[in-house]
């Protein structure tokens, strides 16, 4: 593929390219109306080169839909429909109009994917490498909050796929990188075919588009909802913390990609440490009352039930097959994503 110039287009030829085809026209700060009595959900993302991605091998296609999925999940987490979504690029000289081009391209596939109506797009210089600022809003229905019922102990734990793999395929990728920094042999192709699994939950991760839409349908609400981004342990520190109950969750019910075990034991990574303490999983993490157990079951069978909610005193524990509790330790750090609900 020729590389187009920037120094070819002026900022607003640019842009004006960028949605050409998409579907989408620019609407600069977008915004809607919620209907009467719902509610406006927004979330934002911050991702900056050298410390959320390397473009040594991240495609740049993968990366903007990663960058889309991020906030969609955040929105579908909150069990409200995305509606708008906003990009600011910090672009550094190394990259090119052509480059950005394929970045949209990713971002347009996802916004299309998770039903955004409006989007907007600005583009900036950076001095120190490529950034990405994603923001999204989303509509609550009024019936869904409504609807909603506070957590109670026994409540159903739920994720929509494996985790730990998205950790896992990182560390192949920069394994890889490490024996190229050493041999700059560009004929060496490293074989990465039993590790496509794994390398794609990290790449360009899955969220099930219409969850929320589905979740109404069948009359099923949860009382809290996270995006697994940080960690399982993360994910289930919060949980503890916002529905004032304990959390139990099973090692032996963990979903795992089919060779995160093998490449764990070549890699001496512990497959279970991946999933709570790794990141990047981008899964919905459901609270589900146990009285919809059964349905949940019949109409939601991509998830997988992993634990139950329990009394306070016990807080955050994984149960290891052999029925020893394990308290849980998240790593302790704030990251860049946040979520604040707007009544």
């Amino acid at each position: 593929m020729s590389e187009e110039s920037f120094k070819e287009y002026g900022k607003e030829e640019a842009l004006a390219l960028l949605f050409e085809g998409t579907g989408f026209g620019k609407a600069e700060n977008p915004s809607f109306e919620p209907a009467a009595g719902n509610t406006v959900v927004s979330a934002a993302g911050l991702f900056v080169e050298g410390i959320d991605f390397d473009l040594t091998y991240f495609p740049l296609k993968h990366l903007g839909y990663k960058c889309v999925c991020a906030v969609a999940g955040e929105i579908y987490a909150s069990m409200a429909h995305p509606r708008t979504l906003a990009l600011r690029l910090g672009i550094s000289a190394k990259l090119d109009f052509s480059h950005i081009k394929d970045l949209w391209s990713g971002a347009m596939a996802a916004a299309k994917e998770h039903g955004f109506k409006a989007v907007d797009l600005d583009l900036l210089p950076s001095p120190n490498g490529l950034t990405i600022s994603v923001s999204a809003a989303g509509e609550k229905a009024k019936l869904t909050k409504g609807r909603t019922v506070k957590a109670r102990s026994k409540d159903l734990v739920c994720v929509s796929g494996s985790l730990g793999a998205a950790y896992l395929g990182q560390q192949i990728l920069e394994r890889e990188k490490r024996n190229f920094d050493k041999t700059k042999d560009d004929s060496a192709q490293p074989d990465l075919e039993k590790y496509k699994m794994l390398i794609g939950s990290y790449l360009k991760p899955e969220i099930p588009a219409g969850v929320v839409s589905r979740l109404e349908d069948s009359g099923i609400y949860p009382s809290h909802g996270y995006l697994v981004s940080r960690g399982l342990s993360d994910s289930l520190k919060r949980l503890v913390r916002d529905s004032g109950l304990g959390v139990k969750v099973y090692a032996d019910k963990i979903p795992f990609e089919g060779n995160s075990f093998a490449f764990g034991k070549e890699m001496d990574i512990d497959p279970v440490s991946a999933a709570m303490n790794g990141g990047d999983d981008y899964r919905l993490l459901f609270t589900i009352p146990i009285l919809s157990l059964e349905k949940f079951r019949r109409d939601f069978q991509t998830f997988d039930i992993i634990g139950h909610l329990a009394q306070p005193e016990v807080g955050a524990v994984l149960v290891t097959p052999d029925g020893v509790e394990l308290p849980v330790k998240a790593q302790g750090w704030s990251g860049s994503r946040d979520l604040e609900v707007v009544d």
